[in-house]
């Protein structure tokens, strides 16, 4: 039974296109235990770290995803056909600002930057990487901004409590030009290689494209 299990919470993982957390699993296993789906899922990283595999079982946004290692990125890529999404540094610096001092409003966001944000925020909200979580009690009754799952699908984090800390972070004001690239909306790919700008983790991984099948892996 515990090999059936394994079996099946894998499949589950291959079938879903975001991450699944142990009470979603267990809605679909209603005879097992949150203990012994955990148990089933930490086997299964064992399992695909010693099997070396293109992929690996990673934690990220409250829920577990099988994604697929970013150093086979460039290969899905020419596959599909495409090129990653990019967002500027200054789009970078502003989503970093929210991430850290959520909940935020525009005007202090664009006290941290020294420029107008609004044509930023849309862009993070149009990639549901931001989201609005109400109003402040000031006047004008501004909005309040406030991170996604997808953010943290995105950047590979379990939770908010796994962002870098600051100190760990450099300076991110400089290189203006630069740009860091992300998944496309439907996340089926991210890009290739280590992110420079904060908070960004040094490795980035990416979900399985495409409808998952035995085999594809």
């Amino acid at each position: 039974m515990e090999k059936q299990l394994k079996l099946i919470i894998e499949a589950l993982l291959f079938a879903s296109s975001k991450p699944l957390s142990t009470l979603e699993i267990q809605k679909c296993l209603p005879d097992s235990t949150l203990p012994d789906i955990r148990a089933a899922l930490t086997e299964l990283q064992t399992e695909y770290e010693a099997m070396q595999r293109s992929f690996r079982l990673k934690e990220v946004a409250q829920g577990y995803q099988i994604r697929t290692r970013s150093g086979y990125a460039p290969y899905v890529l020419t596959m599909l056909r495409r090129s990653p999404a990019r967002l500027s540094r200054a789009a970078l610096e502003t989503l970093a600002i929210i991430a850290y001092k959520q909940p935020i409003i525009r005007q202090e966001i664009e006290s941290f930057r020294g420029v107008d944000v609004g044509g930023i925020l849309r862009t993070l909200l149009e990639k549901d990487l931001i989201r609005i979580m109400g109003r402040k009690a000031l006047p004008g009754r501004p909005l309040i901004y406030g991170t996604t799952k997808t953010f943290l699908e995105v950047f590979d984090l379990k939770d908010l409590e796994s962002l870098p800390k600051l100190k760990e972070i450099k300076d991110f004001g400089s290189g203006d030009e630069e740009t860091a690239e992300i998944p496309e909306e439907d996340k089926e790919v991210e890009a290739a290689g280590e992110k420079e700008a904060p908070p960004i983790p040094e490795e980035a991984e990416t979900p399985p494209t495409g409808e998952r099948e035995t085999g594809k892996a």
